[in-house]
């Protein structure tokens, strides 16, 4: 097993059962538990979980968005391939909105190899963009980042948004239902969806397979909103028929 396939492995145990024991998961690994305590240190220090006596504990409580740190190691071959066919949907030459989260990350890293022009909404993906520069042209928007997430949201935010006209805008889901729609996890984070999708000609939503079927509690818009979804093939199917009903063009990698 892989050190990221190990991290993603303990990161999904411990959020899942609450806790779990050094010897729990060297048994579950076959890692010795001397590695396995170093993994937790790791990601203890990443803020993904908390260390404590003979093992760790999660840090996340119910209803509660997953940090940023954990979501990223999870499904990330998924997030991947969604995001390798969300680029091939951006055509050259295109001004592209790109959300923040964890798979809208893994497109930055597409579409900065691109002859795109790209404008991110977290820091994450500007600092992606500006280390590495490439062909791509970045726009860089205002904002106030949030906590450990890095998403820029407020006024300035909506005020870049506001003044800017998008060919496609690629939006991050943190629920996505026929029912209720896309929501958010945050107030101030839908209130940026729902100005990136007013800003944009066409709406392509990211989500891997365990947005689709949730609901969060930030309402964002209708799943009509959303021309394109891409997502994996753990989305429950019952949930991707009803999508695909509203008029949503759905997208299995």
């Amino acid at each position: 097993m892989s050190y990221a396939d190990r991290h993603g492995l303990i990161t999904k145990v411990v959020r899942d059962s609450g806790s779990a024991t050094v010897q729990e998961l060297a048994e579950l690994t076959g890692a010795s538990e001397m590695t396995i305590r170093r993994d937790l240190d790791t990601l203890a220090a990443q803020g993904v979980l908390e260390r404590v006596r003979g093992g760790a504990r999660t840090l996340l409580l119910r209803g509660e968005e997953p940090p940023f740190a954990l979501r990223a190691h999870e499904a990330v071959d998924a997030k991947r391939r969604i995001a390798a066919e969300i680029s091939a949907l951006v055509a050259d030459g295109e001004s592209v909105l790109l959300d923040s989260g964890t798979t809208c990350l893994e497109v930055a890293r597409l579409l900065r190899e691109r002859p795109v022009t790209v404008m991110p909404l977290s820091l994450q993906a500007v600092h992606l963009f500006a280390e590495a520069p490439g062909p791509a042209t970045l726009v860089v928007p205002g904002g106030q980042p949030r906590a450990a997430e890095g998403a820029l949201t407020g006024p300035l935010t909506l005020a870049s948004l506001a003044a800017l006209r998008f060919d496609t805008a690629v939006i991050g889901c943190c629920g996505l239902t026929a029912a209720d729609g896309l929501t958010a996890y945050d107030l101030d984070d839908a209130a940026v969806k729902k100005a990136g999708v007013a800003s944009a000609r066409r709406v392509v939503a990211a989500a891997d397979g365990s947005k689709l079927g949730h609901t969060a509690y930030a309402w964002v818009g209708p799943a009509a909103l959303v021309q394109t979804l891409v997502t994996d093939t753990t989305a429950p199917a019952d949930e991707l028929t009803a999508l695909e009903a509203a008029g949503t063009t759905v997208r299995t990698v």
